[in-house]
């Protein structure tokens, strides 16, 4: 069995690749003090770095897990979101409300994928 982890951390790695499926811890923002829209932007051009990193792109979504500070900030997330999934490659996707680490993020994503082949 093979399993692959890049930028592997004491805690965690940032992907595990395990038989032709990538796995990305949660995926924050790069700047937490910007409003929903600027963390949504900046939180999936990490997905795509790291998917390209991986071998695989958002075309090769399989899941994403959605975690909202407050759900208020739903449409706005899901505004950025559908311009993003490319049209007919929709994950399963859940969404819900939940403590984010650092209080100042307001949106974080965790995402599973296909390598592209």
């Amino acid at each position: 069995m093979s399993i692959t982890r890049l930028d592997v951390g004491t805690r965690m790695s940032s992907i595990v690749i395990h038989q032709g499926t990538v796995y990305l811890c949660g995926q924050v923002a790069k700047d937490k003090y910007q409003d929903i829209t600027e963390q949504t932007v900046t939180m999936l051009e990490e997905v795509d770095t790291l998917l390209a990193q991986a071998g695989s792109s958002r075309e090769h979504l399989l899941s994403a897990t959605i975690y909202l500070k407050d759900m208020g900030d739903y449409d706005a997330m899901n505004a950025v979101w559908d311009a993003w999934v490319p049209k007919g490659h929709a994950p399963a996707r859940a969404c819900v409300q939940a403590a984010i680490a650092e209080p100042e993020y307001l949106v974080e994503v965790s995402v599973i994928a296909a390598v592209a082949v």
